[in-house]
């Protein structure tokens, strides 16, 4: 969305630009330099630049301008569509979670993941988004933080998107960083209105749902969280924001782990990974994908969502937003 006002308003700048500088060049007045007319249209202007020198038929017959103007919207145009694209088009990364400690009556049971929508645009009521996870036909959904984002303080989108989860699957939520720096009375609004639509609020809670036990941590706890969210037996699923805790979510119990936090890097750097965290580390180890471990007192699957949406930095490369899908085998 960031990226939209910007090419938008630098189209509408660099087009006024065209027209200020023709009628001061019919008055005789002080001119706007050729360079900063080039400038404005590489820096994201160059169709509203075309326009400009169409509609006010102004410096078509200079070579600079009737070379450099269409070059550069031709470029500005492609970028545009592969942004819109990289940043807009959902991509599902699906997993089987297989193991005696997944009971019988799970067996193909399939859970979604969501995480860091940020008010990502997705549609008229963020339809695109909840008819890709109806496609993917979970039995519960999972959503790990930063459904809001602290720099865009709409909460919109964040509620239509509940709105139309709900209506899928049983939902289950748990809080990020964006949500804990928001505190206030807006967010507990949100937060009741959520629940009001069914949404199951999961911060440090301990919850039992079809065989298995949910635990749910709030961002805000994952440094230390509540001793009473242990799970000490059953087939256990925990849900957190931040991947750096996974020590803690052992200690916990955890058999699997959904979270997000990190958004895939924001760049992804073939062969070398994630370019950078939201903690500003480079290269991070942990970025996306599902990660094993056997170092507890029993074996714990982490999955990592790239995520939805984007916060500080308004773009991701090579880095397309996705959904997670765990489908559980039991194994005898």
């Amino acid at each position: 969305m960031i990226l939209l006002l910007y090419w938008l308003g630098m189209t509408v700048f660099a087009f006024a630009l065209f027209g200020i500088d023709k009628s001061r060049a019919k008055k005789g007045a002080r001119r706007i330099s050729e360079r900063r007319l080039i400038v404005v249209t590489v820096l994201g202007g160059a169709i509203g630049s075309g326009l400009g020198m169409l509609v006010f038929w102004h410096k078509v017959r200079k070579k600079k301008f009737y070379v450099t103007v269409p070059v550069a919207a031709a470029l500005t145009l492609a970028a545009v569509v592969a942004c819109f694209y990289m940043n807009l088009h959902i991509t599902v990364s699906e997993y089987e979670y297989s193991g005696a400690n997944v009971p019988e009556s799970l067996d193909g049971y399939r859970i979604v993941q969501v995480s860091d929508l940020h008010n990502q645009f997705f549609g008229l009521h963020e339809g695109a988004l909840t008819d890709r996870i109806a496609e993917l036909s979970p039995d519960i959904i999972v959503v790990t933080g930063d459904v809001l984002d602290k720099y865009t303080t709409s909460y919109t989108l964040a509620f239509r998107f509940f709105e139309g989860a709900v209506k899928i699957a049983p939902v289950y939520f748990v809080t990020g960083n964006h949500e804990s720096w928001l505190k206030g009375d807006r967010l507990s609004e949100f937060l009741e209105d959520i629940e009001a639509l069914g949404v199951h609020f999961a911060d440090n809670r301990k919850i039992s749902v079809d065989g298995m036990t949910i635990i749910g941590i709030a961002d805000e706890s994952l440094p230390l969280p509540p001793d009473e969210l242990k799970s000490d037996s059953g087939f256990t699923v925990c849900l957190a924001h931040e991947p750096s805790y996974r020590k803690k979510f052992q200690r916990l119990g955890a058999d699997i782990v959904f979270t997000g936090h990190v958004h895939g890097g924001q760049v992804i750097v073939p062969g070398k990974g994630g370019l950078i965290s939201p903690d500003f580390e480079f290269f991070p180890e942990l970025y996306e994908g599902a990660h094993e471990y056997n170092d507890g007192d029993k074996p714990m699957t982490m999955y990592i969502s790239r995520g939805l949406g984007n916060s500080i930095l308004p773009l991701r490369i090579n880095n397309f937003p996705e959904l997670v899908v765990v489908t559980l085998r039991h194994q005898s």
